[in-house]
């Protein structure tokens, strides 16, 4: 399993508008094969600010089943809009103990 950590900055004034876009749009990316859970976060200093945590089988279950589909195009139609920039994103794995 690895973990899909997308730092999302949204454009002040559309943190509304996004969420509820996110609302439309997860299913579009839950539904992709490979794709365990999906939660966003909104900052609490800094409400602009969001972050996509997706768990994902493989960095290819992401990567081909995800961002190489439709399922892609349609997710960043309804949430694109309102990026203030393009979100950082960066796979982690478990740190066993």
């Amino acid at each position: 399993m690895v973990l899909e950590v997308a730092l999302i900055d949204v454009m002040p004034g559309h943190e509304d508008d996004f969420a509820a876009a996110y609302a439309q749009a997860r299913p579009v990316l839950a539904g992709t094969e490979g794709c365990r859970s999906v939660r966003m976060t909104r900052g609490v200093e800094s409400p602009s600010r969001f972050v996509l945590l997706v768990e994902w089988d493989s960095v290819e279950a992401h990567e081909v089943n995800f961002r190489q589909s439709e399922r892609f195009q349609q997710w960043r139609a309804l949430i694109g809009p309102h990026f203030a920039n393009p979100p950082l994103v960066e796979h982690f794995i478990d740190v066993t103990a």
